[in-house]
């Protein structure tokens, strides 16, 4: 009975405060969150440290106003989340709008508050417990039924640990005849409101930057005075602890501000240039907080012009790189390009194709020496030709808003696929299956001089071919460079590469001597000939497993179906080569029917690839993520960056004999490094971006970043050794213990 009197008494009194809510409402309405608006992330063993929801200050809106929308976030304690410029760790929070109908503005951000590690050397900005991150939106006059939101926000969510979290919201707003707003959300928006920072001008103040020198250098430090001017007859207050959050500026490496004593609102600047500086006059942009906003202090959002930048002075660029090298002079970049293209020579892409054409100047070495001549240039015209053809279709790309780099047709499965096929067809011609021209007898004779050519030339072509997915020292600073400049860098940048990597043969030619050093002409040259095809052969099992990289399984198979059509279409070239007049015709008719089947049928790859990438060769690796390196930076690891493919030979040669070595296995333990594997196998605008960052156009690549300095990491070079790769994460770590 009792029960029941309780249950009557808060029923009457619900009906009671919802007839009054009615009464006194007069249209002001307060709308239910939906639960599609709301949503937990980073979960910690099963309890998320973060709920968001997506708010309105409305409960209706009129077809034509506007209102405010934005994303609540509510974080566990000792929890936090980022600010635009995430500091020396972490990642800016991000919202992307979905508004069919209505157009959102720029996002508006509260005052952050200044995170640090208890060692005190990492700083980070951002939010903890709650905060609303919002924008103005606008609904179209032509609108009818709803205005329908969706928010997606990506977010890190730190303690002393750090959790990304990717949350989708969604709601709808009613339209209607007027615009109702929702009272108790409309009470957040006023809140959050009143931490944006404004302008100087709005809040009544004068700023002014002066600076201690001018022109600043790239590179190099500056020094200068801030002052700041109340309206007149307000006195300034004594700022507190944390008072200025610089944004992300670009081109200025470090930029701070400390209160001068006994003159409030003078402040002294000092900071620091990258060395790379934007050609735009840079600017001093961050938020200058002068006391605590209960007490009716202002926070302003500052953005001043600094000065006019000259280029440091040479040797003055710091021991370590850590951005491009744009101070590389045009002519230093075409010795590099000729210089990496002579050291591809020395790359495992490239022997079989070395190997055919020590064999084919073993057999025409001896002729005339003028022939001879002809051969190395036609070899030579091959690779440059084929280089330039890339080039082209390099700034064809970039010119469509693609980026591309070094090896980056490799990224393709129907390109591998032709690379695999056009190999295992040269294998078959070495194992006499058909033969190139009409006498069988022609590679152990003296060839036609016109066939001989072509097949150098041809030659040439297949050494660019198998040479891209490889690097060597110095070609990845020359390509970089060059694929940042203009066209007319970006060819001549190619050319001197393709004279490099014909650079051997052309050097047998002009010294008459060294080709005294060839074994003359015998029968042991069709054994070898022969021996050159499984030399062949061997590349394109490696092919087959790029291909696995990319497609998965099942692109595997479709390969090696495709690769047997090959050899069948190659078997009946051969028959046909043997007959004359309408058989021979209807022969390679059929070749090329049996081809186009084969090829239409098995040629279908899946480019989404294997779901999880192959383990790496050191220990556990973890796939690179800008959020992850973050987190590991915060935890104070030091932090090994591989930028690989499963096509990059150079890669894989690095992994084999360094990365796999037991002295690097107890570096990396040792140091407690983090070490994450950026795969470049399939196309990743992500790591096409980070690779341009450090002015490199493909893999492998190399970061070494420390706790102590994550804007600033070491880069290593293409071809490691175990004692590059141990010292720069002892030095990684060295700087780390010395800052605590």
């Amino acid at each position: 009975m009792r029960q029941l009197r309780v249950r009557r008494s808060s029923g009457l009194g619900v009906l009671f405060f919802a007839v009054l809510g009615l009464c006194l409402g007069s249209g002001l309405a307060r709308a239910e969150v939906p639960a599609t608006a709301t949503a937990t992330g980073a979960a910690d063993q099963g309890n998320p440290r973060v709920e968001a929801a997506l708010l309105t200050d409305v409960s209706q809106v009129k077809p034509g106003d506007s209102f405010r929308v934005g994303v609540r976030f509510r974080m566990d304690p000792g929890w936090h989340i980022y600010w635009k410029n995430p500091g020396d760790a972490g990642l800016a929070s991000e919202i992307v709008w979905d508004t069919p109908g209505t157009t959102v503005g720029e996002l508006q951000w509260p005052t952050p508050i200044t995170f640090r590690t208890p060692d005190g050397f990492i700083t980070s900005y951002g939010y903890g417990d709650e905060v609303l991150l919002y924008a103005e939106a606008h609904v179209s006059d032509k609108l009818t039924g709803s205005a329908q939101l969706s928010a997606a926000a990506d977010i890190l969510v730190c303690e002393t640990r750090c959790l990304p979290a990717q949350l989708m919201l969604t709601r709808g707003v009613p339209l209607g005849t007027e615009t109702r707003p929702d009272p108790e959300h409309a009470a957040l928006f006023d809140a959050a409101r009143a931490r944006v920072p404004v302008t100087p001008e709005s809040a009544g103040h004068v700023v002014a930057l002066t600076l201690d020198t001018k022109p600043l250098t790239a590179g190099k430090p500056f020094t200068g005075t801030l002052t700041v001017t109340a309206p007149k007859g307000q006195p300034l207050p004594t700022v507190e602890k944390d008072f200025f959050v610089p944004e992300r500026i670009k081109g200025i490496a470090h930029v701070a501000l400390s209160p001068v004593a006994g003159k409030p609102g003078t402040f002294a600047l000092e900071g620091q240039l990258g060395p790379d500086v934007p050609a735009q006059e840079p600017r001093f942009v961050g938020v200058l907080r002068l006391g605590p906003a209960s007490a009716g202090h202002p926070s302003l959002t500052l953005n001043l012009p600094l000065a006019p930048v000259v280029a440091a002075p040479p040797g003055s660029a710091p021991a370590v790189k850590t951005a491009p090298e744009s101070s590389l002079s045009l002519g230093l970049v075409l010795l590099f390009a000729f210089l990496g293209g002579a050291l591809l020579n020395l790359m495992p892409c490239v022997f079989p194709v070395l190997a055919l054409k020590a064999y084919g100047f073993t057999r025409t070495v001896h002729a005339e020496r003028g022939q001879v001549a002809l051969h190395a240039l036609a070899y030579a015209g091959g690779i440059v030709g084929s280089l330039l053809a890339l080039a082209l279709a390099v700034l064809g790309l970039r010119a469509g808003g693609h980026s591309v780099g070094w090896g980056f047709q490799f990224q393709e499965p129907l390109f591998v696929a032709a690379v695999a096929a056009v190999l295992v067809a040269f294998a078959l011609n070495l194992f006499g299956v058909f033969t190139v021209g009409t006498d069988g007898t022609a590679l152990v004779e003296k060839v036609d001089s016109s066939h001989g050519l072509a097949r150098s030339a041809g030659e040439g072509v297949l050494a660019v071919v198998l040479a891209t997915p490889c690097s060597a020292p110095l070609l990845g600073t020359a390509v970089g460079f060059a694929l940042a400049a203009g066209t007319g860098t970006v060819l001549a940048t190619f050319l001197m590469l393709g004279l490099g990597l014909a650079l051997p043969f052309c050097v047998l030619v002009l010294v008459p001597g060294l080709t005294k050093l060839l074994p003359k002409p015998g029968a042991w040259m069709e054994r070898g000939k022969q021996l050159l095809g499984f030399a062949l052969l061997a590349t394109t099992v490696w092919l087959v497993w790029v291909m696995g990289g990319l497609t998965g399984v099942d692109g595997m198979a479709r390969l090696l179906a495709f690769l047997a059509v090959v050899g069948l279409g190659a078997w009946l070239y051969g028959l046909a080569q043997g007959a004359s007049g309408g058989r021979k015709a209807a022969g390679v008719a059929a070749v090329v029917a049996v081809l186009a089947v084969g090829g239409v049928l098995s040629l279908r790859f899946d480019e989404t690839g294997p779901a999880v990438r192959r383990a790496s060769a050191v220990g556990e690796a973890q796939p690179w993520d800008e959020a992850a390196v973050a987190a590991a930076l915060e935890a104070g690891q030091p932090v090994f960056i591989d930028f690989t493919a499963d096509w990059c030979l150079t890669c894989k040669f690095n992994e084999r004999t360094v990365l796999t070595r037991e002295d690097v296995r107890t570096a990396f333990a040792q140091h407690k490094v983090a070490f994450f594997v950026a795969d470049w196998t399939r196309r990743d605008a992500r790591i096409s971006a980070k690779l341009a960052e450090f002015g490199r156009a493909g893999v492998p690549m190399y970061l070494v970043v420390s706790p102590a300095s994550p804007g600033k990491p070491e880069v290593l070079p293409e071809l490691l050794t175990t004692d590059s790769v141990v010292e720069a994460v002892r030095r990684a770590a060295k700087r780390m213990a010395d800052a605590t």
